[in-house]
């Protein structure tokens, strides 16, 4: 305590307060959460370094100043583009301290690249990727078949596009069968349920199933569409083993399943066209050629007419047909001998089946089981009656059991007018010395009980 000359009272300094660095970094960062829960900060993006175990970590930087970055797993699996240093971004979190090295840092629970759309950046990004490894190239494309028989279509069995393609097949090529896979078409399961739908269709065990596969939605945003440019399921179009149509949004959509699909079709109803179109293709090019050879058989008909009448003005073909002629009697004659011969197989065939049939008879089964059933039934009927026998011998036994038992039963002495006298603890009274004057008992009678006073007792 110390006092001050000029005013002449005395003061107390204040405590000193010792903090450990683990106490106050945890006071800054309640403070800091507390005030900066929800906020905005834009930047570049520096030292980016993904962890294995799914977190992001990077610095967030301008001209004059930066602040490290870190998203977990369960947010950055939701990113719908591929940060990079360099990128200008927009983040969303929640400011805080990490303790271990006393640095302030933002929790991000959201990253939107500055100036363009995520799910655009995100697009480009893999179309690049995919472009580069060869998805897109032309060469590793296969043709559509020439005559499909099925049809596997995946799609939305509720949206107009299937009833687009349904009409188009039923228009061109009726006959033609239609499998539909179903799939959400838009929203966070859709990607993997149409890339579910192709790796059905196009496994080898199922390759026999259709013979070509439409991916198909209707038009929208770039966001509706985001389904069709997703990794996996660019991957597994390029993996199926069967030829695919991508028929997503309209003319001016484009989706990375367009580029690895093995055919574009701009609209659902174009690819069904694009596929039944070498039905009509063949059709044409069969009626062409029944056309020219109709005209063929008839020139060549009109030529052999000439020819048979030259013939026969020459006398030629009267000994063509006298040869003719032989050649068909030996024939007929080899024709009769022939069936003699096969009938005269056939009878020898039918009496060596006679034979065996006899023989076979002679062993056959069911008129041995019918003895062995005839005989367990008869063994079953003598084990039922002596069964009886016993139960009737046992019930008699028990009733002469139960008798006796009844005879010797401690309420048959009570209905010939005894009882039983019970002291106040319930137990058995034998002797009169057992209880004193004044001592309450309990008499059970055969049928019901007295409760009774002793007043005086005799040895």
């Amino acid at each position: 305590m110390s006092s001050d000359p000029q005013f002449g009272f005395a003061f107390q300094p204040p405590a000193r307060r010792l903090w450990t660095v683990r106490e106050l970094a945890a006071a800054v960062r309640t403070t800091l959460e507390r005030e900066y829960t929800d906020v905005w900060i834009e930047g570049e993006i520096s030292n980016y370094r993904p962890a294995e175990s799914g977190h992001l970590y990077f610095t967030l930087k301008d001209a004059e100043a930066q602040l490290r970055v870190v998203m977990f797993r369960s947010q950055a699996r939701l990113l719908r583009f591929q940060p990079e240093n360099g990128m200008a971004i927009l983040a969303r979190g929640r400011l805080t301290v990490y303790e271990a090295r006393g640095e302030m840092q933002l929790s991000a629970e959201y990253l939107e690249p500055k100036g363009a759309g995520a799910l655009q950046v995100a697009f480009e990004q893999l179309k690049a990727k995919l472009a580069a490894e060869g998805l897109f190239d032309a060469a590793r494309k296969r043709a559509l078949p020439l005559l499909p028989r099925r049809i596997g279509v995946v799609t939305s069995p509720r949206g107009a596009a299937i009833q687009d393609i349904l009409n188009i097949l039923r228009r061109r090529h009726a006959t033609v069968s239609v499998l539909i896979y179903p799939a959400q078409v838009q929203g966070e399961t859709a990607a993997a349920e149409v890339t579910a739908g192709v790796e059905y269709f196009s496994r080898s065990k199922n390759v026999d199933v259709v013979d070509v596969i439409i991916v198909a939605r209707g038009g929208g945003s770039l966001e509706d569409l985001a389904a069709f440019n997703d990794e996996a399921l660019a991957r597994a179009i390029a993996a199926s083993e069967l030829p695919v149509v991508s028929a997503v949004g309209h003319e001016t959509d484009f989706t990375i399943a367009d580029f690895v699909a093995d055919l574009r079709a701009p609209t659902p109803s174009a690819a069904a066209e694009l596929v039944v179109e070498s039905k009509h293709k063949l059709e044409e090019a069969v009626a062409l050629l029944g056309q020219r050879l109709d005209r063929g058989v008839r020139y060549r008909l009109l030529m052999a007419r000439q020819s048979l009448t030259e013939l026969a003005q020459h006398g030629a073909f009267a000994r063509m047909q006298d040869a003719l002629g032989r050649r068909q009697q030996r024939l007929d004659d080899l024709g009769y001998r022939l069936g003699t011969a096969e009938r005269g197989l056939l009878e020898a065939q039918r009496r060596r089946l006679d034979v065996a049939a006899a023989r076979v008879r002679h062993f056959d089964l069911r008129r041995q089981l019918a003895a062995m059933r005839r005989d367990l039934a008869a063994r079953t009927a003598s084990l039922g009656a002596i069964g009886k026998r016993l139960l009737l011998q046992r019930s008699t036994r028990l009733e002469q059991f139960a008798a006796r038992l009844g005879e010797l039963s401690p309420l048959k002495i009570l209905e010939r007018g005894y009882a039983l006298v019970l002291d106040a603890s319930g137990n058995l009274v034998k002797d009169a010395a057992q209880v004193r004057a004044g001592d309450q008992i309990t008499a059970r009678l055969a049928r019901g009980a007295l409760t009774a006073t002793v007043k005086k007792t005799r040895a």
